[in-house]
């Protein structure tokens, strides 16, 4: 898939080259000049992003100085997302690409060997951050995984590692997404210094809402009875760890990753055994799995959204990360009850 991926991205990108090279001979001084909107325009930096937290955090940043791109659209688990030819073919225009890393984006690695470096400067979000290992998670119950079925948890982690050694999903700590958008303004004033100032002053805004909402997350745990929480995929580690919680998984860090029936039955007892009495499954992920723990075990099922990407149905309500987040401490307020 990598080498078909690989043979599409330089196709596309020389199409897009050709395409410019087309525009630039027919354009001269006969053509009518650019309206001043149309140059004003033209002049903004030009920023891709890859998922929803980043495309939020840039449009935070950036305002009215920047155009913004999210690749991925709504509704679609990046995870499983492969972009297009024309997806390639916009990318080669951005001035900024900025995308999360740590495994998250199996395309990026790729699709930067086709860029110009002169002209597309590549921002990876999550290099120096403190990662977690994807695996973490499964560590209480490796003991359990011996015997009978060693073999079939053996590929279940298999499987997971083809996704990244690390776990990706660092923008469900506010504070690690503070970090990365501290990457995103540092990347917005060297690009575009006339409009330093807006970028800092719209950063320290930004990092006053992340750091009030972290605030009322670790006022919600402190209140809480229980301090773990079954969810779909293992995407709220770093939420987790932040906080004082426990994540149990039902799957590993790709939500494509299903369950053994062993692991399965292992996770309904562990689900009467804490008296848990929510099973948590997420927005663009299948909640057929999670359904079914929840009807063995007797409990109830509710969402929390990971917030890799909204659905139409969020973009059309005008939600955003800090509302979607709100929404997450009061599922979370009422499963660890």
């Amino acid at each position: 898939m990598r080498k078909s991926l690989l043979a599409m991205i330089g196709v596309a990108t020389a199409v897009g080259l050709a395409g410019c090279g087309a525009n630039t001979a027919t354009t001269g001084t006969s053509a009518a000049p650019q309206s001043q909107a149309a140059q004003v325009a033209s002049e903004k930096p030009k920023v891709f992003t890859t998922i929803y937290p980043l495309e939020y955090v840039t449009k935070r940043i950036g305002g009215e100085h920047v155009e913004v791109v999210n690749i991925v659209p709504p509704g679609v688990e990046p995870h499983d997302f492969e972009p297009t030819a024309k997806n390639m073919v916009a990318l080669t225009s951005a001035d900024l690409f900025i995308f999360n890393g740590s495994g998250l984006e199996l395309w990026v690695e790729k699709a930067v060997e086709n860029l110009d470096k002169n002209h597309t400067q590549v921002i990876n979000t999550t290099e120096g951050l403190e990662l977690l290992k994807a695996a973490e998670h499964e560590d209480e119950h490796a003991h359990e995984h011996e015997g009978e079925h060693a073999d079939e948890h053996a590929d279940e982690h298999a499987h997971e590692h083809d996704h990244g050694e690390y776990d990706p999903h660092v923008w469900l700590n506010p504070n690690l997404l503070k970090a990365q958008a501290e990457k995103v303004k540092q990347a917005l004033v060297s690009k575009d210094q006339a409009h330093a100032a807006d970028y800092e002053k719209n950063f320290t805004e930004l990092a006053s809402d992340l750091d009030q909402l972290d605030k009322e997350f670790k006022e919600m745990v402190a209140q809480a009875p229980k301090k773990q929480f079954m969810v779909s995929h293992s995407a709220f580690h770093y939420l987790a760890e932040q906080y004082g919680l426990k994540q149990v998984a039902i799957s590993g860090v790709n939500p494509a990753d299903e369950p053994s029936p062993a692991k399965m039955k292992e996770l309904v007892e562990h689900v009467k055994e804490h008296q848990m009495s929510y099973i948590l499954f997420e927005t663009l992920v299948s909640p057929k799995v999670a359904e079914v723990i929840a009807k063995e075990a007797g409990v109830k099922t509710a969402t929390l959204n990971p917030l890799e990407g909204l659905t139409q149905a969020d973009v059309d309500a005008g939600k955003d990360y800090l509302s979607i987040m709100r929404e997450n401490l009061e599922t979370l307020r009422e499963a660890l009850k």
